[in-house]
């Protein structure tokens, strides 16, 4: 009997493999067998260049006739920067094929199941179903929603402080986990942090990893008091988008706009507009957001239901300290009811310090 997971799964690995190079694409892998042995395999590697199925057809020639094709996606069937890879597939004279999930977009989700079987393919889904789910997470909210996937990150010791009260933060946690941010940069579309970090800190926020492509720089600031020589301004490693409210000054816009940093201004009046913010970044095909802020910029997301994901990196340090600041900080919660929960959380240890991944769940209103 044909083991369909074991062929998937290595679709998968390979696609998981691309992570951060196919945005604002899903990440896609496809594997073509023949008689039990692979003959083709193809990942999608960057937006507008050809998908998996395409990839792996040419590497099977002529052996992609009569041959199963496994596909953690989809195929699609419409005509965008790439032709159809449902027909693709058809011409190619595939007799099976094996999908982990249908197409989010529920505009064409399963059109490109319709063109397989209406040509005679006899198509299977569902195989390793959960694991694409994950995989293509970010994917499957801003193809849907046109707004990107937002990820709170923060490095916290175990009485959850991000800095002492004299505000040191350097360093909470380990290289190890560290060098694990970059990475998470790296796979990411737009890193944010509010404009004090950027006065206090003066960051870089780019990706110290090799090969590692950094995320577009965002700061709310809604008065526009980033300084004009803050590295974001003036070092041109990434670009720097600046998101101001109503209460922006017109002579700094100027400035900033002068050296190359982009501001947009949404509809609060004297606080950015959260939602505006990620309307705007999803029309700009930012399809992901990692959040490096500070306690208020980060309750603000979570007290507007605006986190999809937590990642924390958790020391095993103690600061103390009444003024030490947290990593949440806003009103909070009135009562522990509601208080919002955190469900699929994984632990994993890195280097001194362990790795919290979690998904809030909104029961209500804050």
């Amino acid at each position: 009997m044909i083991n369909h997971e074991f062929y998937m799964n290595i679709a998968l690995q390979n696609a998981k493999a691309t992570k951060g190079q196919t945005e604002p694409n899903p990440l896609v892998g496809s594997v073509i067998v023949n008689d039990s042995r692979i003959v083709g395999i193809g990942t999608h590697l960057k937006a507008g260049e050809p998908h998996a199925e395409i990839h792996a057809l040419r590497m099977a020639g002529e052996q992609a006739k009569g041959a199963t094709a496994y596909v953690t996606l989809e195929p699609c069937s419409h005509h965008g920067r790439t032709g159809p890879c449902a027909e693709a597939l058809v011409e190619a004279g595939v007799k099976k094929v094996v999908i982990a999930t249908l197409d989010p977009n529920p505009l064409v989700a399963g059109n490109g199941v319709k063109i397989l079987e209406t040509a005679g393919i006899e198509v299977i889904t569902g195989v390793c179903e959960e694991e694409s789910r994950q995989m293509n997470e970010v994917f499957n909210k801003y193809i849907v929603m046109k707004k990107p996937f937002v990820s709170l990150k923060s490095a916290i010791t175990l009485d959850g402080k991000i800095a002492t009260a004299s505000s040191h933060s350097k360093w909470i946690t380990s290289e190890e986990a560290r060098l694990d941010v970059h990475q998470l940069r790296h796979e990411t579309a737009g890193i944010l942090v509010g404009v004090n970090t950027v006065i206090k800190d003066n960051p870089e926020l780019t990706t110290r990893i090799e090969g590692g492509r950094s995320p577009i720089r965002i700061v709310m600031d809604s008065k526009l008091r980033m300084p004009l020589d803050s590295k974001l301004a003036t070092d041109s490693l990434a670009p720097t988008w600046v998101f101001t409210s109503q209460s922006y000054s017109k002579e700094k816009k100027e400035q900033l706009e002068k050296q190359g940093v982009e501001v947009f201004v949404t509809s609060g009046e004297d606080k950015v507009n959260l939602e505006d913010m990620l309307s705007i970044l999803g029309e700009k095909f930012v399809s992901s957001l990692l959040i490096e802020g500070g306690g208020e910029v980060n309750a603000a997301f979570l007290e507007n239901r605006l986190i999809d994901k937590l990642v924390l990196y958790m020391a095993p340090k103690l600061s103390g300290g009444k003024e030490a600041p947290t990593f949440l900080e806003g009103k909070g919660v009135e009562k522990m009811w509601d208080a919002v929960d955190v469900e699929r959380l994984s632990v994993t240890s890195i280097g001194k310090d362990f790795k919290f991944v979690g998904y809030p769940v909104y029961k209500q209103k804050m």
